[in-house]
């Protein structure tokens, strides 16, 4: 048995002693925390170590390992819908979000294009992933295949807010949205209505979750069980 709480922490590094001295499982780290905790664990596995990032902590006798599912939870949301190799995939936004998405794309063999209002952030996420950029304002300029919004652009109350402008959905493209609230952003229903393939933020969500169960249990993650009960959260269930 075990029970998963949200607590809102100032002081990282006590919280990370706190989870030793409390024997806790694991742990999910959430903004802003996700670069500063690393210094605090023992160990990172190799895909957290890339990205320089972790969403996961997992307590095994004292010994603290950091992961990121982030990337695990976006390709296997947009594996349902597309395939990733040799596709040209533009990200916009140069978060963690979309560092972790990046790093996911890159390792299925994608080609990945960074797009950002603000240059030296998109650019230099850009050259971690030793990929390209375009500014948002050249965003026609990028070779688009797949389009994912990292962006909170579109999350409520804004939701009239679209990351970018209509007449850049091409009906060719599958768009993805990381937003989950509200699960059909204006994004995805501009992009259903011109006939685009849509993968909504809540199948990265749960995915993600999914591997992190799996992490500090090693038992099999009851997906339907989390897709329903993040659905009813939201108000969008049975």
């Amino acid at each position: 048995n075990g029970v998963y709480l949200a607590f809102r922490v100032k002081d990282i590094g006590k919280a990370v002693s706190g989870i030793k001295a409390l024997g806790i499982k694991g742990a999910g780290i959430t903004i802003p925390h996700k670069i500063s905790v690393i210094k605090f664990l023992d160990e990172l596995d190799d895909t957290a170590e890339k990205m320089g990032a972790v969403n996961t902590v997992v307590n095994r006798q004292g010994v603290l390992t950091g992961y990121n599912s982030d990337s695990l939870g976006a390709v296997k949301a947009l594996l349902e819908k597309t395939a990733i190799k040799d596709k040209d995939v533009v990200i916009l936004g140069a978060g963690g979000a979309a560092r972790a998405i990046g790093f996911g794309i890159i390792s299925q063999g994608g080609r990945v294009t960074i797009v950002n209002r603000t240059a030296a952030k998109g650019e230099k996420l850009a050259r971690d992933l030793r990929s390209e950029f375009q500014p948002l304002s050249d965003l026609k300029k990028a070779k688009c295949q797949i389009l994912i919004n990292t962006t909170p652009v579109g999350m409520i109350p804004d939701t009239d807010a679209m990351p970018v402008r209509k007449e850049h959905i091409e009906k060719s493209i599958v768009v993805m949205d990381v937003v989950y609230n509200p699960l059909k952003t204006r994004l995805l229903m501009e992009a259903e209505n011109i006939g685009c393939v849509t993968i909504d933020g809540v199948s990265m969500f749960v995915y993600q979750g999914a591997f992190q169960f799996e992490l500090w249990t090693g038992m099999k993650a009851p997906v339907d069980v989390m897709k329903k009960a993040v659905l009813n959260a939201l108000g969008k269930g049975d």
